[in-house]
Protein backbone atom coordinates (compact mmCIF):
# COMPACT_ATOMS: atom_id res chain seq x y z
CA UNK A 1 0.00 0.00 0.00
CA UNK A 2 1.56 3.29 -1.07
CA UNK A 3 -1.35 5.64 -0.32
CA UNK A 4 -1.04 7.81 2.80
CA UNK A 5 -4.68 6.95 3.52
CA UNK A 6 -3.52 3.41 4.38
CA UNK A 7 -1.81 4.85 7.48
CA UNK A 8 -3.61 5.43 10.81
CA UNK A 9 -3.60 9.23 10.41
CA UNK A 10 -6.45 11.65 11.13
CA UNK A 11 -8.63 12.97 8.31
CA UNK A 12 -7.33 16.49 8.93
CA UNK A 13 -3.71 15.30 8.73
CA UNK A 14 -4.41 13.39 5.49
CA UNK A 15 -6.18 16.43 4.01
CA UNK A 16 -3.14 18.59 4.77
CA UNK A 17 -0.82 16.01 3.17
CA UNK A 18 -2.97 16.03 0.03
CA UNK A 19 -2.89 19.85 -0.04
CA UNK A 20 0.92 19.73 0.20
CA UNK A 21 1.04 17.34 -2.77
CA UNK A 22 1.72 14.18 -0.75
CA UNK A 23 -0.51 11.61 -2.48
CA UNK A 24 1.64 8.50 -2.87
CA UNK A 25 4.39 7.41 -0.50
CA UNK A 26 7.98 7.29 -1.78
CA UNK A 27 9.81 3.97 -1.23
CA UNK A 28 11.45 5.20 2.00
CA UNK A 29 8.10 6.44 3.34
CA UNK A 30 6.25 3.22 2.43
CA UNK A 31 8.94 1.07 4.07
CA UNK A 32 9.48 3.11 7.22
CA UNK A 33 6.18 4.78 8.18
CA UNK A 34 4.20 1.62 9.21
CA UNK A 35 6.84 0.47 11.78
CA UNK A 36 7.47 4.08 12.90
CA UNK A 37 3.75 4.64 13.58
CA UNK A 38 3.77 1.37 15.57
CA UNK A 39 6.43 2.92 17.81
CA UNK A 40 9.38 0.83 16.61
CA UNK A 41 12.97 2.13 16.50
CA UNK A 42 14.28 2.49 12.95
CA UNK A 43 17.52 2.47 10.95
CA UNK A 44 16.84 3.83 7.46
CA UNK A 45 19.39 4.10 4.68
CA UNK A 46 18.18 6.79 2.30
CA UNK A 47 19.67 9.76 0.51
CA UNK A 48 18.66 13.41 0.45
CA UNK A 49 15.71 13.91 -1.90
CA UNK A 50 14.12 10.52 -1.14
CA UNK A 51 11.34 11.91 1.06
CA UNK A 52 12.98 10.96 4.35
CA UNK A 53 12.03 14.21 6.14
CA UNK A 54 8.34 13.39 5.73
CA UNK A 55 9.06 9.79 6.76
CA UNK A 56 10.32 10.79 10.19
CA UNK A 57 8.28 14.04 10.33
CA UNK A 58 4.91 12.27 10.07
CA UNK A 59 6.13 9.73 12.64
CA UNK A 60 7.21 12.26 15.25
CA UNK A 61 4.12 14.46 14.76
CA UNK A 62 1.97 11.36 15.34
CA UNK A 63 3.51 11.14 18.83
CA UNK A 64 3.30 14.83 19.78
CA UNK A 65 0.64 15.97 22.27
CA UNK A 66 -0.11 19.65 21.42
CA UNK A 67 -1.66 20.24 24.86
CA UNK A 68 1.61 19.35 26.63
CA UNK A 69 4.00 22.27 26.17
CA UNK A 70 7.34 20.49 26.49
CA UNK A 71 10.07 19.34 24.10
CA UNK A 72 8.62 16.02 22.93
CA UNK A 73 10.71 15.50 19.78
CA UNK A 74 14.38 16.23 19.08
CA UNK A 75 15.86 16.14 15.56
CA UNK A 76 19.65 16.38 15.19
CA UNK A 77 21.15 17.42 11.83
CA UNK A 78 24.77 17.92 10.66
CA UNK A 79 24.36 21.46 9.32
CA UNK A 80 22.43 24.64 9.92
CA UNK A 81 21.05 24.55 6.36
CA UNK A 82 19.61 21.06 6.77
CA UNK A 83 18.16 21.94 10.20
CA UNK A 84 16.36 24.94 8.65
CA UNK A 85 15.01 22.79 5.79
CA UNK A 86 13.79 20.09 8.18
CA UNK A 87 12.12 22.61 10.50
CA UNK A 88 10.31 24.29 7.58
CA UNK A 89 9.05 20.93 6.32
CA UNK A 90 7.86 19.92 9.83
CA UNK A 91 5.93 23.20 10.11
CA UNK A 92 4.22 22.45 6.77
CA UNK A 93 3.38 18.91 7.86
CA UNK A 94 2.01 20.18 11.20
CA UNK A 95 -0.46 22.68 9.70
CA UNK A 96 -3.42 20.47 10.58
CA UNK A 97 -2.29 20.08 14.21
CA UNK A 98 -3.19 23.07 16.37
CA UNK A 99 -0.44 25.16 17.99
CA UNK A 100 2.59 22.97 17.28
CA UNK A 101 5.78 24.98 17.86
CA UNK A 102 8.99 24.00 16.03
CA UNK A 103 12.23 25.66 17.17
CA UNK A 104 15.63 25.65 15.42
CA UNK A 105 18.79 25.60 17.58
CA UNK A 106 21.96 25.92 15.47
CA UNK A 107 25.36 27.55 15.73
CA UNK A 108 26.11 30.77 13.90
CA UNK A 109 23.01 32.40 15.40
CA UNK A 110 22.84 34.45 18.64
CA UNK A 111 22.12 32.48 21.83
CA UNK A 112 19.88 35.05 23.52
CA UNK A 113 16.87 34.83 21.11
CA UNK A 114 17.12 31.02 21.24
CA UNK A 115 17.09 31.07 25.05
CA UNK A 116 14.07 33.40 25.02
CA UNK A 117 12.22 31.06 22.63
CA UNK A 118 13.04 28.05 24.82
CA UNK A 119 11.61 29.87 27.86
CA UNK A 120 8.27 30.01 26.01
CA UNK A 121 8.54 26.29 25.21
CA UNK A 122 8.60 24.23 22.00
CA UNK A 123 7.09 20.86 21.08
CA UNK A 124 9.81 20.01 18.54
CA UNK A 125 13.46 21.09 18.59
CA UNK A 126 15.58 20.77 15.42
CA UNK A 127 19.27 21.58 15.70
CA UNK A 128 22.94 20.78 15.36
CA UNK A 129 24.60 18.68 18.09
CA UNK A 130 27.07 21.39 19.17
CA UNK A 131 24.44 24.07 19.79
CA UNK A 132 22.01 21.60 21.41
CA UNK A 133 24.74 20.58 23.83
CA UNK A 134 25.50 24.26 24.55
CA UNK A 135 21.88 24.78 25.61
CA UNK A 136 21.94 21.66 27.76
CA UNK A 137 25.09 22.99 29.47
CA UNK A 138 23.32 26.30 30.17
CA UNK A 139 20.26 24.37 31.43
CA UNK A 140 18.07 26.17 28.91
CA UNK A 141 16.96 22.93 27.18
CA UNK A 142 15.18 20.12 29.05
CA UNK A 143 15.10 16.75 27.25
CA UNK A 144 13.24 14.80 29.94
CA UNK A 145 10.01 14.88 27.90
CA UNK A 146 11.47 13.62 24.59
CA UNK A 147 9.33 10.85 23.09
CA UNK A 148 10.96 10.74 19.64
CA UNK A 149 14.66 11.24 18.86
CA UNK A 150 15.74 11.58 15.21
CA UNK A 151 19.36 11.40 14.01
CA UNK A 152 19.27 12.77 10.45
CA UNK A 153 22.32 12.07 8.24
CA UNK A 154 24.00 10.23 11.11
CA UNK A 155 27.02 9.26 8.98
CA UNK A 156 27.90 12.89 8.21
CA UNK A 157 27.36 14.04 11.79
CA UNK A 158 29.91 11.40 12.78
CA UNK A 159 32.28 12.39 9.93
CA UNK A 160 32.09 16.00 11.11
CA UNK A 161 33.23 15.06 14.62
CA UNK A 162 29.86 15.28 16.37
CA UNK A 163 29.78 11.73 17.78
CA UNK A 164 30.74 12.67 21.36
CA UNK A 165 28.13 15.44 21.40
CA UNK A 166 25.47 13.07 20.04
CA UNK A 167 26.29 10.36 22.59
CA UNK A 168 26.11 12.89 25.46
CA UNK A 169 22.74 14.23 24.23
CA UNK A 170 21.26 10.74 23.73
CA UNK A 171 22.20 9.85 27.33
CA UNK A 172 20.07 12.74 28.59
CA UNK A 173 16.96 11.62 26.67
CA UNK A 174 14.52 9.24 28.43
CA UNK A 175 15.30 5.54 27.97
CA UNK A 176 11.66 4.92 27.03
CA UNK A 177 11.62 6.77 23.72
CA UNK A 178 11.53 6.07 20.00
CA UNK A 179 14.79 6.55 18.08
CA UNK A 180 14.85 7.01 14.30
CA UNK A 181 18.24 6.99 12.57
CA UNK A 182 18.53 8.12 8.94
CA UNK A 183 21.79 7.85 7.03
CA UNK A 184 22.81 7.88 3.35
CA UNK A 185 25.52 5.31 4.14
CA UNK A 186 25.69 2.95 7.11
CA UNK A 187 29.21 1.49 7.36
CA UNK A 188 30.20 -0.93 10.12
CA UNK A 189 31.89 1.71 12.30
CA UNK A 190 28.71 3.84 12.38
CA UNK A 191 26.65 0.71 13.08
CA UNK A 192 28.79 -0.13 16.10
CA UNK A 193 28.87 3.47 17.33
CA UNK A 194 25.07 3.87 17.23
CA UNK A 195 24.09 0.37 18.39
CA UNK A 196 23.54 1.53 21.98
CA UNK A 197 21.09 4.26 20.86
CA UNK A 198 18.49 1.84 19.46
CA UNK A 199 16.31 -0.99 20.80
CA UNK A 200 15.44 -3.84 18.41
CA UNK A 201 15.34 -1.50 15.37
CA UNK A 202 13.65 -2.22 12.06
CA UNK A 203 16.17 -1.78 9.22
CA UNK A 204 15.11 -0.24 5.92
CA UNK A 205 17.37 0.22 2.89
CA UNK A 206 16.19 2.15 -0.15
CA UNK A 207 18.22 1.45 -3.26
CA UNK A 208 20.43 4.46 -3.89
CA UNK A 209 21.07 3.96 -7.59
CA UNK A 210 19.73 6.47 -10.13
CA UNK A 211 17.97 5.68 -13.37
CA UNK A 212 20.25 6.15 -16.36
CA UNK A 213 17.40 7.98 -18.11
CA UNK A 214 17.44 10.64 -15.37
CA UNK A 215 21.19 11.15 -14.87
CA UNK A 216 23.65 10.76 -17.72
CA UNK A 217 26.99 9.56 -16.34
CA UNK A 218 30.23 10.10 -18.26
CA UNK A 219 33.73 9.09 -17.16
CA UNK A 220 36.95 10.65 -18.56
CA UNK A 221 40.41 9.19 -18.13
CA UNK A 222 43.03 11.86 -17.42
CA UNK A 223 46.72 12.08 -16.68
CA UNK A 224 47.97 12.94 -13.19
CA UNK A 225 48.59 16.62 -14.04
CA UNK A 226 45.48 17.26 -16.14
CA UNK A 227 42.78 17.27 -13.46
CA UNK A 228 42.11 20.98 -12.82
CA UNK A 229 42.42 22.02 -16.46
CA UNK A 230 40.10 19.13 -17.41
CA UNK A 231 37.44 20.50 -15.02
CA UNK A 232 37.65 23.90 -16.79
CA UNK A 233 37.44 22.14 -20.15
CA UNK A 234 34.29 20.25 -19.10
CA UNK A 235 32.69 23.48 -17.89
CA UNK A 236 33.48 25.26 -21.16
CA UNK A 237 32.13 22.36 -23.24
CA UNK A 238 28.89 21.59 -21.36
CA UNK A 239 28.24 25.17 -20.12
CA UNK A 240 26.06 24.22 -17.11
CA UNK A 241 24.17 27.16 -15.59
CA UNK A 242 25.06 25.73 -12.15
CA UNK A 243 27.39 22.93 -11.11
CA UNK A 244 28.89 21.40 -7.99
CA UNK A 245 32.45 20.10 -8.37
CA UNK A 246 33.42 17.52 -5.73
CA UNK A 247 36.97 17.18 -4.42
CA UNK A 248 38.23 14.71 -1.82
CA UNK A 249 40.19 17.31 0.18
CA UNK A 250 39.81 20.97 1.16
CA UNK A 251 43.34 21.66 -0.19
CA UNK A 252 42.20 20.51 -3.64
CA UNK A 253 39.02 22.65 -3.31
CA UNK A 254 41.08 25.80 -2.76
CA UNK A 255 43.56 24.95 -5.52
CA UNK A 256 40.81 24.20 -8.06
CA UNK A 257 38.88 27.40 -7.27
CA UNK A 258 42.07 29.43 -7.88
CA UNK A 259 42.52 27.69 -11.25
CA UNK A 260 38.90 28.24 -12.32
CA UNK A 261 38.79 31.88 -11.23
CA UNK A 262 42.04 32.57 -13.09
CA UNK A 263 40.23 31.31 -16.22
CA UNK A 264 37.25 33.62 -15.67
CA UNK A 265 34.76 31.27 -14.01
CA UNK A 266 32.69 32.41 -11.03
CA UNK A 267 33.60 29.75 -8.44
CA UNK A 268 33.63 29.45 -4.65
CA UNK A 269 35.02 26.77 -2.32
CA UNK A 270 32.98 25.09 0.42
CA UNK A 271 34.81 22.90 2.93
CA UNK A 272 34.94 22.14 6.65
CA UNK A 273 36.29 24.67 9.15
CA UNK A 274 34.70 27.66 7.44
CA UNK A 275 33.01 30.05 9.83
CA UNK A 276 29.20 29.85 9.72
CA UNK A 277 28.97 33.41 8.35
CA UNK A 278 31.30 32.53 5.43
CA UNK A 279 29.40 29.30 4.76
CA UNK A 280 26.05 31.14 4.77
CA UNK A 281 27.35 33.74 2.32
CA UNK A 282 28.81 31.16 -0.07
CA UNK A 283 25.56 29.18 -0.14
CA UNK A 284 23.47 32.30 -0.68
CA UNK A 285 25.66 33.37 -3.63
CA UNK A 286 25.43 29.92 -5.22
CA UNK A 287 21.69 29.48 -4.64
CA UNK A 288 20.81 32.95 -5.97
CA UNK A 289 22.91 32.46 -9.16
CA UNK A 290 25.59 35.04 -8.32
CA UNK A 291 28.09 32.18 -8.46
CA UNK A 292 27.79 29.34 -10.97
CA UNK A 293 30.28 26.80 -9.64
CA UNK A 294 30.54 25.47 -6.09
CA UNK A 295 33.70 23.43 -5.41
CA UNK A 296 33.06 21.34 -2.30
CA UNK A 297 34.12 18.43 -0.13
CA UNK A 298 31.53 15.76 0.64
CA UNK A 299 31.20 16.69 4.32
CA UNK A 300 30.71 20.39 3.57
CA UNK A 301 28.13 19.75 0.85
CA UNK A 302 26.03 17.37 2.94
CA UNK A 303 22.57 18.66 3.74
CA UNK A 304 22.47 21.15 0.88
CA UNK A 305 19.26 21.20 -1.11
CA UNK A 306 20.17 23.06 -4.29
CA UNK A 307 17.35 23.25 -6.82
CA UNK A 308 17.86 22.95 -10.59
CA UNK A 309 21.47 21.78 -10.47
CA UNK A 310 22.45 21.01 -14.06
CA UNK A 311 25.68 19.11 -13.49
CA UNK A 312 27.87 17.38 -10.93
CA UNK A 313 31.58 17.03 -11.69
CA UNK A 314 33.72 14.63 -9.70
CA UNK A 315 37.18 16.18 -9.86
CA UNK A 316 38.33 13.24 -7.70
CA UNK A 317 36.77 9.77 -7.74
CA UNK A 318 35.27 8.95 -4.35
CA UNK A 319 36.71 5.87 -2.63
CA UNK A 320 33.21 5.09 -1.30
CA UNK A 321 30.69 3.97 -3.95
CA UNK A 322 27.69 5.11 -1.91
CA UNK A 323 29.23 8.58 -1.57
CA UNK A 324 29.63 8.62 -5.38
CA UNK A 325 25.94 7.77 -5.79
CA UNK A 326 24.99 10.43 -3.25
CA UNK A 327 27.08 13.04 -5.11
CA UNK A 328 25.51 12.44 -8.50
CA UNK A 329 22.01 12.30 -6.98
CA UNK A 330 22.20 16.05 -6.45
CA UNK A 331 21.43 16.57 -10.13
CA UNK A 332 18.38 15.23 -11.98
CA UNK A 333 16.06 15.98 -9.05
CA UNK A 334 12.26 15.94 -9.12
CA UNK A 335 12.06 13.99 -12.38
CA UNK A 336 14.41 16.32 -14.25
CA UNK A 337 17.47 15.23 -16.22
CA UNK A 338 20.99 15.65 -14.89
CA UNK A 339 24.61 15.28 -15.96
CA UNK A 340 27.38 13.60 -13.96
CA UNK A 341 30.99 13.95 -15.19
CA UNK A 342 33.79 12.04 -13.44
CA UNK A 343 37.54 12.50 -14.00
CA UNK A 344 39.67 9.44 -13.34
CA UNK A 345 43.47 9.27 -13.10
CA UNK A 346 45.18 5.85 -13.56
CA UNK A 347 45.50 5.29 -9.80
CA UNK A 348 41.73 5.81 -9.32
CA UNK A 349 40.57 3.07 -11.68
CA UNK A 350 40.19 0.64 -8.77
CA UNK A 351 37.52 2.91 -7.28
CA UNK A 352 35.68 3.04 -10.63
CA UNK A 353 35.66 -0.78 -10.68
CA UNK A 354 33.83 -0.68 -7.32
CA UNK A 355 31.27 1.73 -8.83
CA UNK A 356 30.75 -0.71 -11.72
CA UNK A 357 30.22 -3.60 -9.30
CA UNK A 358 27.79 -1.50 -7.27
CA UNK A 359 25.67 -0.45 -10.25
CA UNK A 360 25.88 -3.86 -11.90
CA UNK A 361 27.40 -2.78 -15.19
CA UNK A 362 30.26 -0.90 -16.88
CA UNK A 363 30.53 2.86 -16.73
CA UNK A 364 30.42 4.96 -19.89
CA UNK A 365 33.96 6.11 -20.83
CA UNK A 366 34.55 9.12 -23.08
CA UNK A 367 37.81 10.64 -24.36
CA UNK A 368 38.64 14.23 -23.39
CA UNK A 369 39.45 14.76 -27.06
CA UNK A 370 35.73 14.65 -27.94
CA UNK A 371 35.23 17.94 -26.07
CA UNK A 372 35.49 21.27 -27.82
CA UNK A 373 39.09 22.34 -28.39
CA UNK A 374 40.60 23.63 -25.18
CA UNK A 375 40.71 27.30 -26.15
CA UNK A 376 41.82 30.01 -23.75
CA UNK A 377 38.25 31.41 -23.65
CA UNK A 378 36.90 32.51 -20.31
CA UNK A 379 33.76 31.42 -18.52
CA UNK A 380 30.73 33.69 -18.68
CA UNK A 381 29.99 35.85 -15.63
CA UNK A 382 27.15 34.69 -13.37
CA UNK A 383 23.78 36.21 -14.39
CA UNK A 384 23.13 37.75 -10.96
CA UNK A 385 25.11 40.08 -8.70
CA UNK A 386 24.50 40.08 -4.93
CA UNK A 387 23.90 43.27 -2.99
CA UNK A 388 24.76 42.90 0.71
CA UNK A 389 22.84 45.27 3.03
CA UNK A 390 24.14 45.80 6.59
CA UNK A 391 20.76 45.22 8.22
CA UNK A 392 18.62 42.18 8.91
CA UNK A 393 16.08 40.62 11.25
CA UNK A 394 17.42 42.58 14.25
CA UNK A 395 16.54 45.76 12.32
CA UNK A 396 13.09 44.32 11.56
CA UNK A 397 13.89 44.20 7.85
CA UNK A 398 11.69 41.89 5.78
CA UNK A 399 12.04 40.75 2.15
CA UNK A 400 9.01 42.90 1.24
CA UNK A 401 10.72 46.03 2.59
CA UNK A 402 13.79 45.42 0.44
CA UNK A 403 11.72 44.61 -2.66
CA UNK A 404 9.68 47.77 -2.06
CA UNK A 405 12.83 49.94 -1.98
CA UNK A 406 14.21 48.32 -5.14
CA UNK A 407 10.99 48.65 -7.14
CA UNK A 408 10.35 52.12 -5.67
CA UNK A 409 13.47 54.24 -5.06
CA UNK A 410 15.66 52.15 -7.40
CA UNK A 411 12.91 51.89 -10.07
CA UNK A 412 13.58 48.21 -10.81
CA UNK A 413 11.08 45.83 -12.40
CA UNK A 414 10.28 42.82 -10.19
CA UNK A 415 11.80 40.44 -12.72
CA UNK A 416 15.21 42.11 -12.20
CA UNK A 417 15.19 41.09 -8.51
CA UNK A 418 16.11 37.53 -7.58
CA UNK A 419 16.22 35.83 -4.19
CA UNK A 420 16.21 37.97 -1.03
CA UNK A 421 17.78 36.31 2.04
CA UNK A 422 17.35 38.11 5.37
CA UNK A 423 19.70 36.95 8.16
CA UNK A 424 20.07 38.25 11.70
CA UNK A 425 22.46 41.10 10.85
CA UNK A 426 22.69 41.13 7.03
CA UNK A 427 20.46 40.89 3.98
CA UNK A 428 21.53 39.50 0.59
CA UNK A 429 19.69 40.48 -2.59
CA UNK A 430 20.31 38.97 -6.04
CA UNK A 431 20.03 41.55 -8.81
CA UNK A 432 20.19 41.12 -12.57
CA UNK A 433 23.87 41.84 -13.30
CA UNK A 434 23.01 44.07 -16.28
CA UNK A 435 21.14 46.65 -14.17
CA UNK A 436 22.62 46.05 -10.70
CA UNK A 437 24.99 49.04 -10.62
CA UNK A 438 22.28 51.46 -11.77
CA UNK A 439 20.01 50.18 -8.99
CA UNK A 440 22.83 50.63 -6.46
CA UNK A 441 23.38 54.24 -7.56
CA UNK A 442 19.66 55.06 -7.28
CA UNK A 443 19.42 53.57 -3.78
CA UNK A 444 22.52 55.52 -2.74
CA UNK A 445 21.09 58.73 -4.21
CA UNK A 446 17.91 58.24 -2.16
CA UNK A 447 19.96 58.09 1.05
CA UNK A 448 20.46 61.26 3.07
CA UNK A 449 23.94 60.10 4.19
CA UNK A 450 27.11 60.38 2.13
CA UNK A 451 29.38 57.34 2.13
CA UNK A 452 32.79 57.52 3.77
CA UNK A 453 35.94 55.73 2.61
CA UNK A 454 34.22 54.11 -0.35
CA UNK A 455 31.20 52.74 1.53
CA UNK A 456 27.69 53.65 0.35
CA UNK A 457 24.31 53.95 2.06
CA UNK A 458 20.90 53.10 0.65
CA UNK A 459 17.43 54.12 1.79
CA UNK A 460 15.08 51.29 2.76
CA UNK A 461 11.85 51.70 4.72
CA UNK A 462 12.76 55.31 5.48
CA UNK A 463 16.10 54.35 7.02
CA UNK A 464 19.66 54.30 5.71
CA UNK A 465 21.70 51.10 5.57
CA UNK A 466 25.30 50.57 4.52
CA UNK A 467 25.51 48.38 1.40
CA UNK A 468 28.07 46.81 -0.93
CA UNK A 469 28.28 44.36 -3.82
CA UNK A 470 29.80 40.88 -3.42
CA UNK A 471 31.28 39.89 -6.76
CA UNK A 472 32.71 36.42 -7.30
Amino acid sequence: MTSFSSLPLSDAFLANLAQLGYHTMTPIQAASLPPVLEGRDLIAQAQTGSGKTAAFGIGLLYNVNPAWFATQALVMCPTRELADQVANELRRLARSVANIKVLVLTGGAPMRPQIASLEHGAHIVVGTPGRIRDHIGRQTLDLSGVRTLVLDEADRMTDMGFYDDIAAIVKLCPKRRQTLLFSATYPQDIRQATEAFLVDPVEVVVEAQHAQSTIEQRFYEIGFDERDDAVARLLRHFKPASAIVFCNTKAHCRELVDTLRAQGFSALALYGELEQRERDEILVLFANRSCQILVATDVAARGLDIQDLEAVINADVSKDTEVHVHRIGRTGRAGGSGLSLTLCAPNEKKWVKLIEEYQGGPVDWHPLSELDEDDPGHGDPAPMLTLCIAGGKKDKLRPGDVLGALTGEAKLAKEHVGKINVFEFQTYVALDRRIAHDAFDRLAAASRIAGDFGSEFGAIKGRNFKMRFIDV
